[in-house]
C-alpha cells in the first residue's frame, strides 16, 4: 500500500488544526451572541455562522489532501496564504511573538503542501507512478478490467 509521506501528513495536520480553531472560536462567538452579548445581533450571528462553515470547510480540505485527494492541495495553499497575511499583519502590533509563530507555522506548512513528495502522493500519475498500482484511500485494490481480444473489423 502506498505510504503517505510525512510533509502530507504535516500539512493536513495543521490545516485541521486551523479547522478546529476556527469552528470552535465562531460556536464560541455564537454562544455569546445567544447569550445577550453583542450589540449587533444579525453581524454577530453571521461572524459566528459564518467561522464556523468556514472551520468545517477547512476540515474537509485537510480529510482531503490525508486521503490524497488532488483538489484538496488549492484549498489548503490559499489558507497558508492567508495565514501568512494575517501573521504579517500581527507582526506590526504586539505581541510579536504570536505573528511570528503564526508566520513560521504557515510558511513550513506551505512548504510540505508544495514538497516534491507531496506533489508525488497527490498526483502519482504525471510523476511515473499509476494509481493502479497504488490502489485506494481505504487500501482495497481497483478491480482490473478483463483483457481484451482483437476486434472485429480490425
Amino acid at each position: 500500500m502506498f505510504r503517505r509521506p510525512l510533509t502530507l501528513v504535516f500539512a493536513a495536520a495543521v490545516e485541521a488544526l486551523y479547522g478546529v480553531a476556527l469552528a470552535g472560536a465562531g460556536l464560541f462567538w455564537l454562544v455569546l451572541t445567544t447569550l445577550g452579548h453583542a450589540e449587533d445581533l444579525m453581524a454577530a450571528f453571521g461572524v459566528a455562522l459564518f467561522a464556523v462553515g468556514t472551520g468545517v470547510v477547512l476540515c474537509l480540505a485537510a480529510w482531503g489532501l490525508f486521503t490524497r485527494r488532488n483538489w484538496a492541495r488549492t484549498p489548503v495553499v490559499l489558507t497558508q496564504l492567508f495565514a501568512l497575511g494575517i501573521a504579517w499583519y500581527q507582526l506590526t502590533a504586539e505581541p510579536y511573538t504570536l505573528g511570528a509563530a503564526l508566520g513560521l507555522l504557515s510558511a513550513v506548512t506551505l512548504g510540505c503542501v508544495l514538497a516534491p513528495a507531496t506533489t508525488t502522493a497527490l498526483f502519482p500519475e504525471e510523476h511515473g507512478g499509476s494509481t493502479a498500482e497504488e490502489g485506494s484511500a481505504d487500501g482495497s485494490r481497483p478491480r482490473s478490467s478483463p483483457p481484451r481480444g482483437p476486434r472485429s473489423g480490425d
